[in-house]
């Protein structure tokens, strides 16, 4: 019944934007911290961006800073990443992820319970 489905990756030019919708259903998202996380051909996982369970305030990965903005809306029980000014580097399969992690492990991947199939985001000329 736990559920998170990705949608809205797809080919850009690089400078480009794309938005991700991650959506949920069976759980409650307001109740978890939520994140996405990214992982290139032969890369491993890295981590993209994080939002605590009320708190408005993004943490973001340096390569994600000034460019990427994670927010929720809790009406649609919904998660996006905005991404601008894309780089061939941000070139990934991301996905989308709910847990209840310890702020300082927010950025990890194992703290997350739950996860999405993965949307591909190519960026490219």
């Amino acid at each position: 019944q736990v559920q998170l489905v990705e949608s809205g990756g797809g080919l850009v030019q690089p400078g480009g934007s794309l938005r991700l919708s991650c959506a949920a259903s069976g759980f409650t998202l307001d109740e978890y911290a939520i994140g996405w996380f990214r992982q290139a051909p032969g890369g491993e996982r890295e981590f993209v961006a994080a939002l605590r369970p009320t708190n408005s305030n993004g943490l973001y990965a340096d390569s994600a800073k000034g460019r990427f903005t994670i927010s929720r809306d809790r009406a649609k029980s919904t998660l996006y990443l905005q991404m601008n000014t894309l780089k061939p580097e941000d070139t990934a399969l991301y996905y989308c992820a709910a847990g209840r992690p310890i702020t300082s492990t927010l950025h990890q991947g194992r703290s997350y319970y739950y996860w999405g199939q993965g949307t591909q985001v190519t960026v490219s000329s």
